[in-house]
């Protein structure tokens, strides 16, 4: 099971959709059946090619050949992996403390699909991860091809790199060179993101999973921020979110009308012209809310050269929906995380229906899986 996510700062201007990440379902090759064989042996494969990439972070640091720019990162991880299981609560394994240079931009990329008229993702299911809203390959040439042949079904579909992932545990993760493309805070981000999944997981709830874990990545990230005495990427951290939080909003926007059009049933071709229009609006906004920061999101700029389309939103839903439930379950819980994880904890054990009504609001059906 790997989740993933794309960069933040690298390049500077990137805002990610940072909870696109996913559960590549890797998990199924090391415990039992894939729904195909084929799928089965590239996860295998681009697990083991991962595992034997490990090299332990402190003979990495040792080596004479290291860079320092790479040398002084990897220090940095290591003391924010020690802040992780001690100040966070995080699981103190042996996941992030080796270094595995995979040698290309991306260790995974992701696809998801919806049905031409509908914002709710297509799911995929696995023995051990349960299902899933998307489906991962550890070739860019093998996601691209399972992508195409969704489109000639008549699904949406978006294939995204992605340069980040965990196995929940199943492995001891490394930290990855695809992610060194992140700034520091970035790569603290993530790593904090990736052992939240370990944390607490949920099968048949890619919502649920990805905004626990996101909640615990910027609880984490302003903590230690907060340690390092360093007000100017506070600063920057929370520069970010708002940015984040405005992209959001208007794919959530969109996505609502989008869901309000597709109920009403009208005739294909209508319902086909009226979609174009609410995508077309959708990026003149987004194109608006780049010049008002005077700045472009990159991820963003690649669907809107694309064509957005009803995956790009499904995937923004399934890492966001549920973040603000969480946050005021946080909250709710005086900022202790301790508490925090045992308020999430007891709401996994409910019924995926009543925990979503809890934590998701209205948008909650946008992520329900379809199978």
């Amino acid at each position: 099971m790997l989740t993933e996510s794309l960069p933040r700062s690298a390049p500077p201007a990137v805002v990610r959709p940072r909870r696109l990440r996913g559960l590549l379902a890797a998990a199924c090759a090391l415990l039992a059946g894939c729904s195909s064989s084929g799928y089965l042996v590239q996860a295998a494969s681009g697990q083991w090619h991962v595992n034997r990439a490990r090299v332990p972070m402190a003979a990495v640091i040792a080596d004479p050949q290291t860079s320092p720019d790479l040398r002084a990162r990897l220090a940095r991880v290591r003391a924010a992996r020690e802040f992780a299981s001690r100040e966070l609560g995080l699981p103190d394994n042996n996941s992030y403390r080796s270094y595995a240079d995979i040698q290309r931009p991306y260790v995974v990329w992701n696809v998801v699909a919806t049905p031409e008229f509908s914002t709710v993702p297509h799911h995929w299911c696995f023995p051990v991860a349960g299902c899933v809203a998307y489906r991962g390959y550890f070739h860019e040439a093998a996601a691209r091809k399972f992508a195409a042949a969704l489109a000639r079904q008549g699904f949406d579909v978006t294939v995204n790199g992605v340069p980040a992932y965990s196995t929940l545990g199943k492995f001891s993760d490394p930290l990855l060179s695809s992610m060194m493309r992140y700034g520091d805070d970035e790569l603290v981000a993530e790593m904090f993101h990736e052992l939240a999944h370990q944390l607490l997981y949920v099968k048949d709830d890619s919502a649920f999973n990805e905004a626990f874990a996101t909640t615990v990545e910027d609880a984490g990230l302003e903590r230690w921020l907060a340690q390092q005495g360093t007000p100017e990427r506070m600063q920057a951290f929370l520069k970010d979110q708002a940015r984040e939080a405005d992209l959001v909003r208007l794919m959530g926007a969109a996505r609502a009308k989008l869901a309000a059009l597709y109920a009403t049933r009208e005739p294909l071709s209508a319902m086909r012209a009226r979609k174009q229009q609410v995508l077309a609006a959708l990026g003149e906004d987004i194109r608006a809310l780049e010049r008002r920061a005077g700045e472009d999101y990159p991820l963003y700029d690649e669907w809107l050269r694309a064509g957005f389309n009803n995956a790009h939103l499904a995937s923004v839903a399934t890492y966001y929906d549920c973040v603000p439930g969480f946050r005021q379950l946080l909250g709710e819980q005086g900022n202790d995380l301790a508490r925090f994880y045992a308020a999430a904890r007891a709401l996994a054990r409910q019924p995926r229906a009543e925990r979503h009504a809890r934590l998701c609001g209205p948008t909650a059906g946008a992520a329900a899986p379809e199978d």
